[in-house]
């Protein structure tokens, strides 16, 4: 059976340098719709779910395309608001070799970061759903998305649903308007039944360093330390990367909860295609086998699945299906499909 999600985010628009080049190293971009919470949506329809993303869109051409990319997708679209100011923007150069990527965010004043916290009808965007989604990125955009995704996860907390939120801390984002990131992902986790996660992630809600911890132990000591501040908390999931170059990288996956740790085997990506979206892509997979009657184990290795398949696909969005991430996990993966 599918599940009903809402998630809540800016969606962007992404101008990319063509190939490995650096931006405007010649006079071409190449354009994808993303964005960390419309990622997610993206492939939970792709898998079979009834998703929502609530957000705003400009007034003009740029704004009715990003709504019409979603639409294609499956995603319902009816609460994204259209509003004056500008379309969220982003550039990337993808690195090569030992120059890794680099990215230029350029969101200041757009129509969703305009939109006044109080504008949103939560009891109406929320009805019927079963999860909501919010990422880092959202109260990172400026005050008035912040206090938006507070009221956001206060009001999916007191309507009964689950609360999901994955932690893509963005420093350069909190930089621009000098936002407190503490105190209010603080509030974010305290209202998480699941969260996606690291170390650092964790460190900045609760506003502790964990510098002084051997490295072997700090995933356990910070989770412990989450568990106890947050009591609703009941998972933890994080991925872990390693890196040989900008086109060889090693992931795994973690799950704690308050039984116990599932750790996952690494899979080796070589070469990598497009890493943008891969943990949205993470979400995505853990949630869908959460929600589809899976054990914890099988979810965590489905979303690990899924990451390692997003590093294949070019712009933001895994566009995949359930078989997709079937085959992977299965032993003919590389096999032609005829």
């Amino acid at each position: 059976m599918s599940t009903r999600f809402v998630c809540f985010g800016e969606l962007l628009l992404r101008l990319g340098a063509p190939g490995r080049e650096l931006l405007l190293q010649s006079p071409h971009l190449d354009v994808h719709v993303g964005g960390a919470e419309a990622n997610v949506a993206v492939a939970l329809a792709h898998f079979g779910h009834v998703v929502a993303l609530v957000s705003s869109v400009p007034e003009n051409a740029l704004g009715k395309a990003a709504l019409g990319e979603m639409r294609r997708h499956g995603v319902d679209t009816t609460g994204i608001t259209r509003k004056p100011g500008r379309m969220g923007l982003y550039f990337i150069e993808t690195g090569a070799a030992q120059r890794p990527s680099d990215v230029l965010y350029d969101r200041a004043d757009s129509a969703f970061a305009r939109v006044l916290p109080e504008s949103y009808d939560w009891p109406y965007l929320l009805a019927g759903a079963q999860v909501l989604h919010v990422s880092g990125v959202t109260p990172a955009v400026g005050a008035n998305a912040a206090s938006a995704a507070i009221a956001a996860v206060k009001a999916a907390r007191a309507a009964g649903l689950d609360v999901v939120f994955d932690g893509n801390f963005r420093s350069k984002l909190w930089q621009a308007w000098d936002g407190d990131a503490s105190a209010i992902l603080h509030e974010i986790f305290a209202c998480a039944d699941l969260v996606f996660a690291d170390h650092r992630d964790i460190a900045i809600a609760l506003n502790r360093d964990f510098s002084a911890v051997r490295h072997d132990d700090i995933a356990q000591v910070a989770t412990d330390a989450a568990f106890a501040a947050f009591p609703q908390l009941k998972r933890i999931a994080a991925t872990q990367r390693r890196q040989h170059s900008v086109d060889h990288h090693e992931l795994s996956a973690t799950l704690f909860t308050r039984d116990g740790v599932i750790e996952t085997p690494g899979y080796s990506m070589t070469p990598i295609v497009d890493r943008v979206g891969g943990g949205d892509a993470f979400a995505a997979g853990m949630l869908h086998g959460l929600y589809s009657g899976m054990s914890d184990a099988d979810s965590l290795n489905f979303g690990l699945a899924a990451a390692c398949l997003k590093h294949s696909v070019p712009g933001d969005f895994l566009r995949l299906e359930t078989t997709d991430v079937a085959a992977f996990l299965g032993e003919q993966r590389f096999d032609i499909r005829r």
